[in-house]
């Protein structure tokens, strides 16, 4: 399993086998091929120029499993140099940290971390102590650090809160350009999502020249339920797993969450942003997401369009000047954002490997073979 950073605490021998899987393949990989554009060189989030991608994974003994997910829009000093963004808010159960401001500026200043719910006040501390050090913020006085979760409570001790500063630095100073590590690992470990493992995953889509040649990356940490979908394969239904089965009687609970990070080079305002963080919700539901009362359904979508970033105005100037596509030219990004969103979902699920945690509860991964033969019988 390839991790752009990780963190093992004293693994249990019992647990090593696991660890050593072979590599589960991505849904493309496997011959399932969704929506109608093509993709990103590497079908993820970082195939949008210049964005980052990092993970810390926590594995301690036979309870913790847990992690940090680092995105980042760029390598730069972001607090400096801040990107526009958006966050839409699908259902609302959940901790999402800085999201007041971004939502009423328009812009996010630090890099975007994922970690466990009850982790997220420790995280956006140490996400402030990092920015606060570095050069060129000496007299800064207010970061809003943007702090995703998801609730990783069945497979690992939440209440212990094992996120430390060294695994949030390690996730952020680890991210790389060419990271398309998924399944379970970082923000993903502990997560479950369908009654499967859940994780990270993620996926891109890249518009031909005649429609602006940009590219739309996301990247999904996945905690939710419902009755899974793949390609408009009642998979779920057919694998006898999914929620309200038997109407009420041994039914999968479908509580939990999801975050969904966006990120594209098309030049794009804070309030487009809002509209293509939406449409993610539109990918969601396909793969049979029921968003229940007990699900955050979370998207956040930010550009890094050199041309919009906002920096620091020279003294006596008042005006800033950006770039962004024209409404009527802004429906392929919503079909690329739909396709991206639902494929780096399924994407978690094929990559995440069974996992063993908390009281020795454990987590089957999506059965491939029998998935893909369902696929196969419906012609898909």
């Amino acid at each position: 399993m390839r991790q752009s950073s990780i963190t093992l605490v004293a693994v249990l021998a019992l647990f090593l086998p696991a660890l050593a899987q072979t590599p589960r393949p991505r849904a493309r990989e496997a011959g399932i091929k969704i929506g109608i554009l093509p993709t990103g060189r590497m079908n993820a989030i970082t195939d949008v120029p210049g964005v980052l991608v990092g993970h810390t994974t926590i594995i301690r003994g036979e309870n913790i499993r847990t992690g940090v997910t680092a995105v980042l829009p760029h390598s730069g000093n972001l607090f400096r140099e801040k990107v526009p963004a958006a966050i839409f808010v699908g259902n609302g159960f959940g901790k999402l940290m800085g999201s007041t401001q971004v939502a009423e500026l328009g812009e996010i200043e630090t890099p975007i971390l994922l970690t466990s719910t009850l982790a997220v006040p420790r995280v956006g501390d140490f996400l402030i102590d990092y920015m606060l050090a570095l050069p060129g913020n000496e007299s800064v006085q207010s970061i809003n650090p943007v702090v995703a979760e998801t609730n990783d409570g069945f497979l690992n001790d939440i209440r212990s809160r094992p996120v430390t500063r060294d695994d949030v630095v390690a996730a952020i100073r680890g991210a790389k350009t060419d990271n398309t590590d998924e399944g379970s690992i970082g923000a993903g470990t502990g997560t479950v999502a369908f009654g499967f493992k859940g994780g990270i995953g993620t996926a891109s889509r890249k518009l031909p020249a005649s429609l602006g040649g940009y590219t739309v990356g996301v990247l999904v940490q996945t905690n939710f339920g419902g009755v899974l979908s793949i390609d408009g394969v009642p998979v779920g239904i057919e694998l006898g797993k999914y929620y309200l089965k038997d109407a009420v009687a041994n039914n999968t609970s479908a509580d939990g969450s999801i975050i969904i990070v966006i990120a594209t080079d098309a030049p794009l305002d804070a309030r487009q942003l809002n509209r293509l963080a939406a449409r993610a919700m539109a990918g969601l539901a396909r793969t049979g997401s029921s968003m229940t009362n007990g699900s955050g359904d979370y998207a956040i979508a930010f550009s890094t369009a050199e041309s919009n970033r906002i920096k620091p105005l020279e003294k006596g100037q008042f005006v800033r000047k950006s770039e962004v596509v024209a409404n009527d030219a802004v429906s392929p990004l919503f079909q690329a954002t739909i396709e991206a969103t639902e494929e780096a979902i399924i994407n978690s699920l094929f990559r995440a490997t069974t996992v063993k945690g908390r009281d020795g509860r454990t987590v089957e991964a999506l059965p491939i073979e029998k998935t893909l033969e369902i696929m196969r019988r419906r012609n898909r």
